[in-house]
Parts: C-alpha cells; sequence; structure tokens
C-alpha cells in the first residue's frame, strides 16, 4: 500500500510541475494566464518591487535550501527517500505558484519593439528557449530529474542506481544547455 500511496503522491507532484511549466510559460510571456509577469500595475512601485523581490527570494531559499545534502536526509525522516527528489519538485511549483498568485507588476515600460519582424524574432527565442529547457531535461533523464525513476523503481521494488555521469548531445557543445534555454526564455 506505501507504495502505491508514494507513486500517487509521485504522480501528483509530477502533474504539479507540468501545469506550473506552463503557467510560467503564459505568465512571462504575457498570455493565455489571467495574471503575468507585466500586468497592470496595482500597488506603488516600491511596494510592488518589495513584495516580488520577497517572492523571488522565497523561492531562492526553498530552491536552495530543499537541494542541500543534510535537508535531503532530514526529508527522508517524514518522505520516503524514493519521494524526496518528488517532493522538491512539488514544493518548487507550490513556490512558483505563490510568486506567479501573488506577483505585483512594477509598471512602466522598459522596451517595445513595434517592428514585425523584431517581434516574430523575440518570440522565437522566447519559443526556443522553453524548447530547449524541455528537451534539455530529456537529455539528461527528464524521469529522474523530476524524481519519477526514482519512484518508479521503488513502486517496482527494485533498487535505487545512481546515473553515470554523461555529457548527452547539448553538453558536447555548450556546458549547461539547460541555462541557455533559460537565458533565451528570459
Amino acid at each position: 500500500m506505501t507504495r502505491i500511496l508514494t507513486l500517487a503522491y509521485c504522480t501528483v507532484s509530477y502533474a504539479s510541475f507540468v501545469l506550473t511549466f506552463l503557467y510560467a510559460i503564459g505568465f512571462l510571456g504575457n498570455f493565455g494566464v489571467p495574471k503575468s509577469l507585466d500586468s497592470g500595475a496595482t500597488d506603488p512601485w516600491p511596494t510592488a518591487l518589495a513584495i516580488d523581490l520577497g517572492l523571488l527570494s522565497l523561492f531562492a531559499l526553498q530552491h536552495s535550501i530543499m537541494a542541500r545534502q543534510g535537508f535531503k536526509r532530514l526529508l527522508t525522516h517524514v518522505v520516503p527517500a524514493a519521494a524526496e527528489r518528488s517532493t522538491y519538485v512539488l514544493a518548487s511549483s507550490l513556490a512558483l505558484l505563490l510568486l506567479f498568485s501573488h506577483w505585483r507588476p512594477v509598471g512602466g515600460e522598459i522596451w517595445n519593439v513595434q517592428n514585425e519582424i523584431g517581434r516574430a524574432l523575440l518570440y522565437g527565442g522566447f519559443a526556443f528557449g522553453w524548447l530547449l529547457v524541455l528537451v534539455t531535461t530529456f537529455v539528461i533523464n527528464h524521469f529522474d530529474l523530476f524524481g519519477l525513476r526514482q519512484v518508479w523503481l521503488h513502486f517496482r521494488g527494485q533498487p535505487q542506481r545512481p546515473l553515470q555521469f554523461v555529457t548527452p548531445i547539448l553538453y558536447r557543445i555548450v556546458r549547461h544547455p539547460l541555462y541557455v534555454g533559460w537565458l533565451c526564455t528570459f
């Protein structure tokens, strides 16, 4: 029964990632979501900036603290070891959803591209960045990165074996293609 519950929990964690990933595309691209990065400003800019910095700091702290080995050891006293990575994914997704829901646009316009070709190039770079981020997760083992491999092995009663370090496809061209994808996205 514990294995089934762990599998269900990790499936929900992964589903939260997928929904957060899709929402993030709309949030950063300012389309298809009720509230985006550049929605109209509602607060004075110093207040909005303070709230946004707090939200970004909360996400950064969650992301950094939960990645530490000491925290992982403590966490596995609460959740099965196979669910540790999925718990990290769920917490990261929830932290981002909190950021999205409480974000306060600062207002103002930094730049505006009126040229259709320029606009198409920028949106093309944005789309390329998101695609590169997604593809890169599969290149380095998407299922391990998001905790699915670990919980699947646990569910089947198989031992956890660490993955071998490899430098596949994109990693032979650039040191960190995932970061390049994020750079293109932003």
